[in-house]
């Protein structure tokens, strides 16, 4: 990674617009270079802006401690927030450095906080953040986690390791050449992260410490527990295969036991069988004897089948009998009608 330049607006003690550029002479060439200045020149606003606009946050922050908080208007802000830095009788401000990722690409990454409304009496709106590759201005991830994400991937730091071996916080040098061994060795932990080194050695010690307790116990449990003379040895040898010799006769039994116990369910099983079996029978036999009525009637139908047919042509004659006789009936009134016809018509001629 490398920083081609650092920019701000209304951050602590720099008022207005403030850059640094490293690409531009005489910062180009110079090699290596110092920030100097009085007290409250800005020079730990610059570091504090090249940490707020890669990782929204700066050792400063960390280190006002998280109980305390601050009057912002009608509201209420912890020493530890982001927006602390913003410049007091500002309505806006942002952090702003380009750089070189570990891939070789420019980008520029940003972090600014506004008050509602432009007005520098308005409440603090949430920061945002957001990276950009060159010079295309391309946008990279959304929200400021996926952006912090994003700028610790191509940086190839969190904010904890950049701090440590990029950035050492102010008066760290210091306090670590004035140390005494304990001390130095504590901070070069804290520069280092190798604190979890001490914990593993403190863990150690102490399941070390617990091992030694607990093997102790065992070796005085031990020391209580005297060998047996041969005597009482043969004794209690003796007395273990008669134990054992009982033992097997006891499984042999439980074993004789068990058969016996089950030859008992199954007999209990058969004979609940056979009880259900004749109750069965018993339902039956009932039923069969109230279907004696229903069996003699069909037996009365079967009987009266062969006869079917002589019923229907009987029906069939009955009803053609009728016809004829309704025939003969109507020609005889017929024949009436004519024979008084023919009556008229003969008397007719007579005339």
């Amino acid at each position: 990674m490398k920083i081609l330049a650092i920019r701000g607006k209304n951050l602590a003690s720099l008022a207005g617009d403030f850059s640094v550029i490293f690409e531009q002479e005489p910062l180009k060439s110079a090699g290596l270079f110092a920030i100097s200045g009085p007290t409250g020149a800005g020079k730990s606003t610059l570091l504090d802006a090249l940490c707020m606009a890669l990782y929204e946050s700066t050792p400063r922050l960390l280190k006002a401690g998280s109980g305390k908080t601050l009057p912002d208007g009608t509201d209420l802000i912890t020493h530890q927030d982001a927006a602390n830095l913003l410049r007091r009788g500002c309505a806006d401000g942002f952090a702003e450095v380009d750089f070189i990722g570990n891939d070789g690409l420019h980008y520029r990454s940003r972090w600014s906080v506004r008050r509602a409304r432009g007005n520098i009496k308005g409440s603090l709106q949430p920061s945002k953040m957001t990276l950009h590759q060159l010079p295309e201005i391309q946008p990279i991830g959304g929200t400021n986690r996926e952006v912090k994400a994003e700028i610790i991937q191509r940086i190839g730091l969190n904010f904890e390791q950049f701090t440590r071996a990029v950035l050492l916080a102010q008066n760290e040098f210091s306090s670590f050449l004035k140390a005494d061994d304990n001390e130095r060795g504590e901070l070069l932990e804290t520069l280092t992260g190798s604190t979890i080194y001490s914990v593993i050695s403190q863990r150690a010690f102490a399941r070390a410490k617990l091992e030694l307790q607990a093997l102790q116990r065992i070796n005085d449990r031990l020391a209580d527990q005297k060998p047996l003379d041969s005597e009482t040895r043969t004794t209690l040898e003796t007395e273990s295969q008669a134990a054992q010799q009982k033992l097997a006769g006891l499984d042999q039994q439980l074993e004789q036991l068990d058969s016996a116990k089950r030859w008992h369910k199954d007999d209990e099983k058969i004979t609940l069988s056979v009880q259900t079996a004749q109750a069965t029978l018993n339902e039956q036999s009932a039923a069969h004897t109230q279907a004696e009525p229903r069996r003699e009637k069909l037996q009365q139908l079967d009987a009266v089948q062969a006869s079917r047919p002589l019923i229907t042509e009987l029906d069939r004659s009955s009803g053609a009998l009728a016809q004829s006789i309704a025939t003969i009936a109507s020609c005889k009134t017929q024949q009436e009608s004519a024979s008084t016809a023919s009556v008229t018509a003969n008397a007719a001629l007579l005339l």
